[in-house]
């Protein structure tokens, strides 16, 4: 874990702590993606024959906590990211490979997803969000990407649809070709830097050399690689909390009252820390249903401390543009990012007093 406790980035994570970016839709953290690039963090992902470190899961997940307690906004933006590098490195085009990780691992290129259409959005309309016809040279892509986070800002959109047989197929798209419109990014309750919004495709020409994988049946459950998985939420989620508590730790020292508070709050954090770590590695005693029972304790911790602060912080808090009043906002997104219904049905049964979450 020496790559975490270095001088370097030591030095990122005190900058993103310091440049809080904008809670707005025209905002986008371009200073803090910058400056991970300078730091190393986008050649994690990356395999080591293209520039990359590639991390183990469990050292890549514990970057992802330690920034998401800077810079959750910043730390999303990157997950996105890391989606579609992994999209990109497990597919056999070696055009694409060329002509994309390059530019990833330095930060010149800034490629995202749009792909939970394959996955949960819109699955229970009988006409796919995006549809695909066959051509000779290709494919034609018709239809809506209903979220894609920082396609405003990207170059490439690594995103899908489905042919009139069924199969599905993902591709590298420029944003800035034919018949790619991307909209205006909606306004969220938080995190709304992310520019996240909907791309509309009317016609797009897809070649082969844009091709990554498919086409197949449930093409998502193809060429995900090494990669974290649903534990990156997790990760995100109990990051969240630790910056959260960092800040209540700091009120700490002028109210001692608070210690009755933060102390358990702290712990259950640092116990959530060390079972990620072990979920990661393949040793968590709960097995395979460590991914799941992670999740529902990290929602549920985020939500927690999220109120506590804003709760600590009295009046103040609750006036619009306090770092606890945004740390409620952010700490909700977790219950609708990726987030699979056992999880949430869990969620609601705390919150509905019907139930506590299970260890």
């Amino acid at each position: 874990m020496s790559l975490f406790v270095s001088e370097r980035f030591n030095l990122l994570l005190a900058n993103l702590q310091q440049q809080v970016c904008d809670d707005r839709t025209d905002a986008w953290p371009s200073d803090q993606l910058r400056a991970m690039a300078d730091a190393g963090v986008m050649s994690w992902d990356l395999p080591a024959e293209w520039g990359g470190l590639d991390l183990a899961s469990a050292d890549y997940l514990e970057g992802l906590r330690l920034l998401s307690s800077a810079c959750l906004v910043s730390t999303f933006v990157l997950t996105q990211r890391s989606a579609a590098v992994r999209r990109i490195v497990t597919t056999d085009n070696t055009a694409s490979k060329q002509q994309l990780l390059p530019g990833l691992l330095s930060g010149e290129i800034f490629a995202t997803v749009g792909i939970s259409h394959l996955t949960t959005s819109g699955q229970h309309l009988k006409t796919p969000l995006v549809q695909v016809a066959e051509t000779t040279d290709g494919f034609v892509f018709n239809g809506v990407v209903p979220w894609a986070t920082g396609a405003t800002q990207a170059d490439f959109l690594i995103t899908g649809g489905t042919l009139a047989d069924g199969r599905q197929l993902l591709a590298a798209i420029p944003t800035d070709g034919a018949g790619v419109s991307v909209q205006s990014p909606v306004e969220l309750m938080a995190l709304n830097a992310s520019q996240t919004g909907a791309v509309k495709l009317n016609r797009v020409v897809v070649s082969q050399k844009q091709l990554l994988h498919g086409p197949i049946e449930h093409v998502m459950q193809h060429g995900t690689g090494g990669g974290a998985g649903s534990l990156g939420t997790s990760a995100l989620a109990i990051g969240a909390t630790a910056g959260i508590l960092r800040h209540m730790a700091e009120e700490m020292q002028r109210r001692s009252d608070l210690r009755e508070f933060v102390a358990p709050l702290q712990a259950e954090c640092d116990q959530l820390t060390a079972d990620l770590r072990l979920a990661a590695t393949g040793e968590h005693a709960a097995g395979a249903a460590a991914v799941e029972q992670l999740r529902r304790q990290a929602n549920s911790l985020v939500l927690r401390s999220a109120q506590s602060w804003l709760a600590a912080t009295k009046g103040a808090g609750y006036v619009s543009g306090h770092p606890a009043e945004r740390a409620v906002r952010e700490s909700m997104f977790f219950l609708v990012w990726s987030c699979p219904q056992p999880v949430l049905v869990a969620n609601l049964r705390e919150l509905a007093c019907s139930g506590s979450i299970v260890p």
